[in-house]
Protein backbone atom coordinates (compact mmCIF):
# COMPACT_ATOMS: atom_id res chain seq x y z
CA UNK A 1 0.00 0.00 0.00
CA UNK A 2 1.22 3.38 -1.10
CA UNK A 3 1.19 5.86 1.00
CA UNK A 4 0.64 9.49 -0.15
CA UNK A 5 1.62 13.02 0.70
CA UNK A 6 0.78 16.47 -0.41
CA UNK A 7 2.77 19.70 0.10
CA UNK A 8 2.48 21.98 2.84
CA UNK A 9 2.57 25.64 1.39
CA UNK A 10 2.96 26.93 4.95
CA UNK A 11 6.12 25.30 5.68
CA UNK A 12 7.23 25.26 2.16
CA UNK A 13 9.04 27.78 0.00
CA UNK A 14 9.66 27.66 -3.79
CA UNK A 15 12.57 29.51 -4.65
CA UNK A 16 14.57 30.66 -7.73
CA UNK A 17 18.04 32.80 -7.98
CA UNK A 18 19.29 34.80 -11.04
CA UNK A 19 22.76 36.86 -11.42
CA UNK A 20 21.34 40.62 -12.38
CA UNK A 21 24.39 42.67 -14.35
CA UNK A 22 26.45 39.34 -13.24
CA UNK A 23 27.14 40.95 -10.01
CA UNK A 24 24.34 40.33 -8.05
CA UNK A 25 22.16 38.02 -7.61
CA UNK A 26 18.22 37.95 -7.33
CA UNK A 27 15.76 35.66 -5.38
CA UNK A 28 11.73 35.33 -6.68
CA UNK A 29 9.49 32.87 -5.25
CA UNK A 30 6.44 31.01 -6.29
CA UNK A 31 3.77 31.96 -3.66
CA UNK A 32 1.30 29.70 -4.99
CA UNK A 33 2.34 25.91 -5.47
CA UNK A 34 0.89 22.54 -4.78
CA UNK A 35 2.25 18.99 -5.11
CA UNK A 36 1.55 15.13 -4.26
CA UNK A 37 3.80 12.48 -3.64
CA UNK A 38 3.67 9.07 -3.28
CA UNK A 39 6.14 6.26 -1.76
CA UNK A 40 6.30 3.05 -0.43
CA UNK A 41 9.95 2.76 0.62
CA UNK A 42 10.78 4.85 3.94
CA UNK A 43 13.59 6.41 2.98
CA UNK A 44 11.27 7.85 -0.05
CA UNK A 45 13.81 6.71 -2.66
CA UNK A 46 10.96 5.35 -4.91
CA UNK A 47 8.94 8.83 -4.95
CA UNK A 48 6.65 9.50 -7.42
CA UNK A 49 6.62 13.21 -7.31
CA UNK A 50 3.83 15.88 -9.25
CA UNK A 51 4.09 19.35 -8.38
CA UNK A 52 2.22 22.60 -9.94
CA UNK A 53 2.82 26.09 -9.37
CA UNK A 54 0.84 29.50 -10.55
CA UNK A 55 3.33 31.30 -12.18
CA UNK A 56 1.36 34.19 -11.67
CA UNK A 57 2.33 33.93 -7.87
CA UNK A 58 5.71 35.26 -8.87
CA UNK A 59 7.39 37.46 -6.12
CA UNK A 60 10.34 39.48 -6.66
CA UNK A 61 9.87 42.01 -4.29
CA UNK A 62 9.15 44.56 -7.00
CA UNK A 63 5.86 45.09 -8.22
CA UNK A 64 6.82 46.72 -11.26
CA UNK A 65 9.44 43.69 -12.06
CA UNK A 66 7.09 41.49 -11.24
CA UNK A 67 5.10 42.95 -13.93
CA UNK A 68 7.48 42.15 -16.56
CA UNK A 69 7.90 38.92 -15.26
CA UNK A 70 4.61 38.27 -16.18
CA UNK A 71 5.15 39.96 -19.31
CA UNK A 72 5.73 37.90 -22.88
CA UNK A 73 9.20 39.41 -22.66
CA UNK A 74 9.62 36.63 -19.58
CA UNK A 75 6.56 34.16 -18.67
CA UNK A 76 3.82 34.95 -20.27
CA UNK A 77 1.50 34.53 -17.76
CA UNK A 78 -1.38 34.97 -20.03
CA UNK A 79 -0.68 32.36 -22.13
CA UNK A 80 1.15 29.72 -19.49
CA UNK A 81 -0.13 30.33 -16.32
CA UNK A 82 1.53 27.12 -14.80
CA UNK A 83 4.51 25.00 -14.54
CA UNK A 84 4.21 21.75 -13.33
CA UNK A 85 7.41 18.96 -12.27
CA UNK A 86 6.49 15.22 -12.94
CA UNK A 87 8.99 12.79 -11.80
CA UNK A 88 11.02 10.48 -13.68
CA UNK A 89 13.18 8.87 -11.51
CA UNK A 90 15.10 8.87 -7.78
CA UNK A 91 18.48 7.78 -7.81
CA UNK A 92 19.71 7.37 -4.43
CA UNK A 93 23.40 8.59 -3.88
CA UNK A 94 24.26 8.31 -0.03
CA UNK A 95 22.10 7.68 3.40
CA UNK A 96 20.19 10.79 2.85
CA UNK A 97 20.52 12.15 -0.48
CA UNK A 98 19.15 11.84 -3.99
CA UNK A 99 19.42 12.83 -7.41
CA UNK A 100 15.83 13.59 -8.53
CA UNK A 101 14.78 13.25 -12.08
CA UNK A 102 11.67 14.39 -13.56
CA UNK A 103 9.85 17.07 -16.71
CA UNK A 104 9.82 20.44 -15.81
CA UNK A 105 7.14 21.77 -18.21
CA UNK A 106 7.23 25.65 -18.12
CA UNK A 107 6.39 28.32 -20.98
CA UNK A 108 5.17 25.89 -23.36
CA UNK A 109 8.51 23.92 -23.26
CA UNK A 110 8.81 20.22 -21.49
CA UNK A 111 12.32 19.51 -20.80
CA UNK A 112 14.11 16.79 -18.31
CA UNK A 113 16.13 18.10 -15.62
CA UNK A 114 17.39 16.58 -12.39
CA UNK A 115 17.29 18.09 -8.49
CA UNK A 116 19.88 17.20 -6.00
CA UNK A 117 17.06 16.15 -3.09
CA UNK A 118 18.36 16.01 0.62
CA UNK A 119 15.82 13.91 2.82
CA UNK A 120 15.70 16.02 6.28
CA UNK A 121 14.01 12.97 7.96
CA UNK A 122 10.21 12.46 9.55
CA UNK A 123 8.25 13.90 12.48
CA UNK A 124 4.86 14.01 13.90
CA UNK A 125 3.78 17.35 14.54
CA UNK A 126 1.58 18.51 18.12
CA UNK A 127 -1.77 17.74 16.42
CA UNK A 128 -0.73 14.13 15.25
CA UNK A 129 0.61 14.65 11.80
CA UNK A 130 3.41 12.69 10.21
CA UNK A 131 5.56 15.17 7.74
CA UNK A 132 8.25 14.43 5.82
CA UNK A 133 10.80 17.37 5.28
CA UNK A 134 13.35 17.45 2.17
CA UNK A 135 15.80 20.18 0.75
CA UNK A 136 15.99 20.55 -3.53
CA UNK A 137 18.52 22.47 -5.49
CA UNK A 138 19.43 22.24 -8.80
CA UNK A 139 19.97 24.47 -12.60
CA UNK A 140 18.44 25.02 -15.50
CA UNK A 141 18.78 27.23 -18.22
CA UNK A 142 16.22 29.92 -18.81
CA UNK A 143 16.64 30.02 -22.42
CA UNK A 144 16.07 26.15 -22.25
CA UNK A 145 12.23 26.91 -21.55
CA UNK A 146 12.15 29.87 -24.26
CA UNK A 147 12.57 32.49 -21.45
CA UNK A 148 15.19 34.09 -23.83
CA UNK A 149 14.52 37.91 -23.26
CA UNK A 150 18.11 40.06 -22.91
CA UNK A 151 19.57 43.22 -22.38
CA UNK A 152 22.72 44.28 -22.30
CA UNK A 153 24.31 47.36 -20.60
CA UNK A 154 26.15 50.38 -21.98
CA UNK A 155 29.63 48.41 -21.91
CA UNK A 156 28.11 45.39 -23.18
CA UNK A 157 27.72 43.30 -20.38
CA UNK A 158 24.62 41.21 -19.44
CA UNK A 159 21.49 41.91 -17.29
CA UNK A 160 19.87 38.76 -16.54
CA UNK A 161 21.89 35.26 -16.83
CA UNK A 162 20.84 32.50 -18.30
CA UNK A 163 21.58 29.67 -15.52
CA UNK A 164 18.69 30.12 -13.21
CA UNK A 165 19.15 27.88 -9.70
CA UNK A 166 16.40 26.18 -7.92
CA UNK A 167 16.24 26.34 -4.40
CA UNK A 168 13.20 24.25 -2.61
CA UNK A 169 12.24 23.81 1.21
CA UNK A 170 9.76 21.43 0.83
CA UNK A 171 7.45 19.75 4.24
CA UNK A 172 4.87 17.54 3.21
CA UNK A 173 2.25 16.17 4.81
CA UNK A 174 0.92 12.61 5.07
CA UNK A 175 -2.63 12.58 4.08
CA UNK A 176 -3.13 8.36 3.27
Amino acid sequence: MSNKWAIDPMHSEIEFKVKHLMISTLTGKFTGFSGEVENDAADFSDAKINFSADVTTINTGNEQRDGHLHSEDFFNTAAFPTLTFTSTGMSKTADDTFVLAGDLNMHGVSKNIELNVVFNGLMTDPYGNEKAGFELSGKISRKDFGLTWSATTEAGGIVVSDEVKLLCNVQIAKIA
